[in-house]
């Protein structure tokens, strides 16, 4: 990605010097499902953590630690594509004649106070719909990498952009509707519009990198492989397989593999808010 040159956005809040209590009051059966759910991106850790019964209690004081200074490059990073999606979506909002609201990034190390709880790392990368932020611990993508396969610059933005979609949803009033019908659903039919709500994530993703690549021009070759191959890699059939040897598609609450390259590609080629209506797909 050619992003050396780009605007830094002002929205940065970084908490990386703050460590929070080392767990969280709970079962123990419960951490190990919360670790398995970090595969998945934009997650609430509130609906992880009542789902498991577990409850969101620190154990200890908040303590300062040092911060790595090898991930200055990476917040940099992360603050030029956080910059990159203001500048995209404030021109799509300005255009259907309303304001975009700029979320805020919060980076954090190992566990995070948020509108939502009490959430650590565990989860992943997560929006919280309460206060309007986007929380990462930059640790994940190395995780990213590592463990599901999916390096580059690209894939990293994919992440970030994907949040931002959440947020996106959130302003147009999608994940009020959505959590609403949740609520009144069975668990299969709830499964179903999770599912929905992330490939459009996915595909409000790939609309940023539409915009930012015919404005800006940022992308460089492999560049849109490495985001196909990232969201390929969090898709909910090939993490069941990895964590529980088969797939049961009804449990599905991402999309499978397939799924989310498909949505980040139409929104990719498309950069059309109209071709991410997964509810009507």
């Amino acid at each position: 990605m050619l992003w050396g040159k780009g605007r830094r956005s002002e929205n940065i809040e970084d908490r990386r010097g703050i460590r929070m209590p080392g767990g969280i009051a709970g079962g123990g059966v419960g951490v190990v499902v919360i670790a398995l759910i970090a595969m998945f991106f934009g997650v609430d850790p509130r609906v992880i953590l009542q789902e498991f019964g577990q409850e969101q209690t620190p154990t200890g004081q908040e303590q300062a630690v040092p911060v790595d200074p090898a991930q200055d490059k990476l917040k940099d990073f992360v603050s030029v594509v956080l910059a990159d999606t203001e500048d995209t979506w404030g021109e799509l909002f300005q255009k259907g004649g309303a304001q975009y609201e700029r979320p805020r990034l919060v980076l954090f190390t190992g566990a995070v106070r948020s509108a939502c709880g009490l959430a650590q790392a565990a989860v992943g990368p997560f929006y919280c719909p309460g206060d309007h932020k986007v929380y990462i611990d930059l640790d994940f993508f190395t995780t990213l990498e590592q463990r599901f396969g999916a390096p580059g610059e690209f894939a990293k933005a994919y992440v970030v952009a994907h949040e931002i979609g959440h947020h996106v949803q959130n302003l147009l009033g999608t994940s009020g509707k959505v959590r609403g019908e949740m609520e009144r659903s069975n668990q299969e039919r709830a499964n179903q519009l999770s599912v929905r709500q992330e490939l459009q994530a996915d595909c409000y993703a790939g609309i940023w990198a539409n915009h930012a690549n015919r404005s800006r021009h940022i992308l460089e070759a492999g560049d849109v492989e490495a985001g196909m191959k990232a969201a390929a890699a969090i898709g909910d059939d090939r993490l069941q397989m990895q964590t529980q040897g088969h797939v049961a598609p009804e449990s599905f609450t991402h999309g499978s593999s397939a799924q989310r390259v498909q949505w980040f590609r139409r929104g990719l080629e498309s950069g059309e808010l109209s071709a991410c209506d997964t509810f009507k797909s």
